[in-house]
């Protein structure tokens, strides 16, 4: 009884505290409700009348780590940011018409990875974890099963198509999700010939950053972090010359931001290093951008030197500034990937943080592109083990205690929680009391029930947001490497050519499915 007790009048005082009505007024009248739910209902009604233009742009952004969760978090984030109590906030992607789910594991991983995710939603087939653009045929870290299982990602299907192609994202661009655009490697993290063994060296396979400047030697825009992988090896940095692990790592001596520079000069090329570099260009004046601010992934956006280095926003600002120019379009990949690197870390507010940055940068592009010929897609490529409960009560700081005690220690625990990871701490033998730390310091590390150096990935469903032309293909439950078929689908690239134009400029969908109407009656038959 005493125990219980004291619960209700610790959640009492915690609720009194916050000084404040949980809700606004307005809310108490049920018009209030009726009114929004109609006005949704009308918006609702006019979706009937599907876009079906041809897609002249393409734009897919990727949450790195964005489940479900972290998206429904960074949206009470973005509203309590702006003075709101945040619940009812909407994010930019939260506006896009159509929504739908994908299944996100790997061929050999029921909780997958970032490797093989973005095989799937940039090449179009399913792929074993820890491997990139190639299929699930290639074994990971085995060289010789390289050869003749590479494949193709929708990047290379634009540019095939004489559409300008970029990639924009705050992590190394030859990290994970990035490299599947362009290379075919079965180890993820043969960053540099640095990385890889002797035996794959010797096998003939290429390191991920040398494949960015030769698999596709045109990519119009590339901009992110990495700079340490493409110089030889203890080349002092140019920002951090001091810094030993920060210099160049490459054994073979080359170059690569010079090569690419020499090859691009006389081609409207430039390479820049810092925030100031890129935002003084002229994009009229730029045909070919190489932006590499960071030896290694930029920093954290709360840690960010506004100064110097670029935010995800000034990135795809200038991105698109370039890219649009091409008459035929652009493909532009977008990728907020230090979300995930704040999971892993136990680190919340960094992650959610970093996603509502690139939730700035959705609604920089939706600004800078028409609905009417640009498909846009916002996803995921894997959840993490994060979540927050804890019954708090409206307008609660997203970082904040919930409003109870635990009824078996009697302690206070924070509404955001992971299911293993860093966080896990005994003080005493007994659960830590977070009443004593500073729960809302930047890289505040959140409690987890497991404890493990590194928080894991999560194997749910991921939302997918979509909005453009033939967005509507994108419904119901998929499976993750549906996303670039839809894509190439509604731009005509790729395997999706020769169906594509009637006379007025729209996309004739009745080949594809006459198509699909004959497969399945073959199916039939053969059963």
């Amino acid at each position: 009884m005493k125990v219980t007790a004291l619960l209700i009048i610790c959640s009492c005082l915690m609720l009194g505290s916050l000084g404040k009505p949980q809700f606004p007024e307005q809310e108490k009248d049920p018009k209030y409700w009726n009114t929004w739910a109609q006005q949704t209902l009308k918006n609702a009604l006019t979706l009937q009348n599907l876009n079906k233009n041809k897609a002249k742009n393409l734009i897919l952004f990727l949450g790195d780590g964005m489940g479900v969760p972290t998206v429904t978090a960074a949206r009470i984030l973005k509203g309590q940011l702006n003075g709101q109590s945040g619940e009812e906030t909407q994010l930019e992607m939260d506006k896009f018409p159509f929504v739908s789910l994908a299944k996100t594991y790997n061929t050999n991983a029921q909780v997958p990875d970032s490797a093989g995710t973005a095989t799937a939603y940039l090449c179009g087939v399913k792929a074993n974890e820890g491997t990139v653009g190639v299929s699930a045929a290639a074994v990971r870290s085995q060289c010789n099963s390289t050869q003749g299982n590479e494949v193709t990602s929708i990047l290379r299907w634009a540019k095939e198509a004489g559409k300008s192609v970029g990639i924009v994202t705050t992590t190394r661009v030859n990290h994970a999700t990035p490299s599947a655009a362009y290379a075919h490697s079965v180890d993820r993290d043969w960053y540099s010939d640095n990385e890889m063994p002797a035996e794959a060296l010797k096998g003939g396979c290429k390191d991920i950053a040398r494949q960015l400047f030769e698999n596709i030697p045109n990519i119009d825009v590339i901009l992110g972090g990495g700079r340490k992988y493409m110089f030889p090896k203890n080349t002092s940095d140019v920002e951090y010359p001091d810094v030993l692990k920060h210099s160049g790592t490459r054994n073979d001596g080359r170059n690569l931001v010079q090569e690419w520079t020499d090859r691009v000069k006389d081609k409207k090329g430039h390479y820049v290093w810092n925030k100031k570099q890129l935002l003084s260009l002229n994009p009229n004046s730029v045909d070919y951008l190489l932006g590499l601010f960071e030896p290694m992934d930029l920093p954290y956006d709360l840690e960010r030197n506004s100064n110097t280095d670029p935010s995800l926003t000034e990135m795809v600002d200038v991105a698109i500034k370039i890219l649009k120019k091409n008459p035929s379009g652009f493909y532009l990949l977008v990728e907020g990937g230090r979300i995930d690197h704040g999971h892993h870390e136990g680190k919340a507010k960094q992650a959610l943080h970093e996603a509502v940055e690139m939730d700035r940068a959705i609604g920089r592009a939706d600004l800078m592109t028409s609905v009417h010929d640009t498909l846009t897609i916002v996803t995921a490529d894997h959840s993490h083990v994060f979540n927050f409960g804890g019954y708090t009560v409206r307008g609660n700081t997203i970082f904040g205690l919930a409003p109870m005690l635990s009824d078996i220690d009697q302690k206070p625990f924070t509404s955001i929680i992971y299911g293993n990871g860093p966080g896990y701490k005994l003080v005493n033998g007994v659960r830590e009391n977070v009443s004593t730390i500073d729960y809302q310091d930047n890289n505040y590390q959140a409690q987890a029930a497991v404890p493990l150096s590194m928080e894991t990935h999560g194997g749910e469903d991921v939302a997918v947001f979509a909005k453009g032309p033939l967005a509507h293909l994108l419904h119901g439950v998929h499976e993750q490497n549906y996303i670039p078929h839809v894509m190439a689908y509604a731009a005509c690239i790729g395997q999706n050519r020769e169906h594509c134009m009637s006379s007025n400029g729209s996309a004739d969908l009745r080949p594809v499915l006459s198509s699909i109407a004959a497969l399945l009656t073959f199916t039939r038959l053969l059963c």
